[in-house]
């Protein structure tokens, strides 16, 4: 990594693939020597000075909500403080998506950091809504970003290395990240690996590591009954495949709360499961499901076959292979459990011992596929409010905004670490 980049050629070769606008500067080294490691106590220095405006700069961005392949005007909110920062920049990346580089003033390794823009569609909102919404967190997300890109760039002379800030469209609808993929930029820019957040109902202040687990991916089957009786067929083969569920989806906030606590439980009740949705319409079935570990997502899929074929005539297709299951590796999330605690204390950190949520995948699963890296639930459940205020896609999700500079802390300094190391997140020499 750490190519050269003019503000010219960054991302060369995009051309046809999605690449837009290139602003900025290229982040060039600062003269008057290779400086000294990024110290935590100069980035929450930083963070002091900038937490103001970016908390403002997410009251912005949540006013604006964008749903998955729509974010235009959070793109150019994003593209605007990052070039303001100094970074090179490049629009339209694999839709609206946006690429900051950030190179520092002496060699080091390539770190990629990932923050989704899209608000949650009606559809997606518990019990629905009007219109799109940032119920999920992800204008969190991208403040967090920026104020990463913000308080590197200004620490730019003691940085090693090169950084690659992600801002990436259409997650709510699992497209961006293969969109953003495809455009080659993880190749031309050289990335060794990629980190992320995500917010979560866990206390402000507190981040929760996956390791080992992550996110379930998603599969989907179709079951067709014939004959004069298939609506009472296929009635009868929901309410079966339904019963394959080990967990059922939450009803209260009792129901969220217990499966918080299930799911930093260890060897606990949500270690292994299957959360799966069954409907019949007419004379057929549309199955979705998510499981853990991975490997199951064959076994579910035997299981649905074997109950379609109990019924004579019911068929049974499935539209292609199961979106793929985030898995956080162990090793680096425990190096990030180390970085985290040293920074912020040894109270900062939980620990999750399942994928988590059982309800929900992430797109980041196809990054984590192709480069070592971290995902971390950011806490942003205010002291004393409701759990449905810090959960994502509720309609009175609403997180604590203290969380952004907490994020900025950690993330800035773990992302400097990562560029200045010689050790790679997968073992060895990176």
């Amino acid at each position: 990594m750490g190519r050269a980049l003019s503000r010219r050629t960054l991302l060369a070769g995009a051309a046809g693939t999605g690449a837009g606008v290139v602003w900025g500067t290229a982040g060039r080294a600062v003269a008057g020597g290779w400086g000294q490691p990024v110290a935590q106590g100069a980035v929450d220095s930083e963070v002091a000075r900038l937490e103001r405006g970016l908390i403002a700069l997410r009251r912005d961005i949540h006013r604006h909500p964008e749903g998955p392949g729509q974010e235009q005007r959070t793109a150019g909110v994003v593209a605007r403080e990052l070039w303001a920062a100094g970074l090179a920049v490049t629009t339209e990346v694999g839709g609206h998506g946006v690429i900051g580089v950030l190179r520092g003033s002496r060699p080091g390794r390539t770190v990629a950091y990932r923050a989704d823009m899209d608000a949650v569609p009606p559809k997606d909102i518990v019990g629905g809504g009007p219109a799109p919404a940032h119920l999920c967190g992800h204008d969190i997300h991208t403040t967090v970003a920026l104020g990463v890109a913000q308080v590197l760039a200004r620490l730019r002379r003691h940085l090693a290395g090169t950084v690659v800030f992600l801002f990436q469209p259409a997650e709510e609808s699992l497209s961006g990240a293969r969109a953003l993929i495809g455009t080659g930029v993880l190749e031309r820019t050289h990335v060794a690996e990629i980190h992320a957040l995500h917010c979560g109902p866990f206390p402000v202040g507190r981040f929760a590591l996956t390791a080992g687990f992550g996110m379930p991916g998603q599969d989907k089957a179709e079951v067709t009954a014939s004959g004069p009786d298939a609506p009472d067929v296929a009635r009868r083969l929901a309410a079966e495949i339904g019963a394959l569920a080990t967990v059922a989806l939450p009803q209260t906030p009792a129901d969220l709360e217990r499966i918080v606590a299930d799911a930093q439980t260890p060897h606990g009740p949500l270690a292994e499961f299957v959360a799966i949705r069954a409907r019949a319409q007419e004379a057929k079935v549309s199955v979705s499901y998510r499981c853990w570990p991975p490997e199951r997502y064959l076994e579910v899929r035997q299981d649905i076959q074997r109950l379609a074929t109990s019924h004579p005539g019911a068929g049974v297709s499935f539209p292609g292979e199961p979106f793929p299951a985030m898995v956080c590796p162990e090793r680096d999330a425990r190096v990030l459990a180390h970085h985290l605690r040293r920074a912020l204390g040894r109270d900062a950190v939980t620990e999750l011992h399942a994928a988590f949520p059982p309800f929900s995948g992430e797109d980041f699963a196809l990054y984590l596929d192709r480069v070592p890296g971290t995902f971390t639930f950011l806490g942003v459940r205010a002291p004393g409010a409701a759990i449905t205020t810090s959960y994502p896609h509720y309609p009175d999700f609403a997180p604590d905004e203290r969380a952004i500079g907490v994020g900025v802390r950690a993330m800035a300094g773990w992302v400097a670490e990562r560029t200045h190391g010689a050790q790679s997140l997968t073992g060895g020499e990176g």
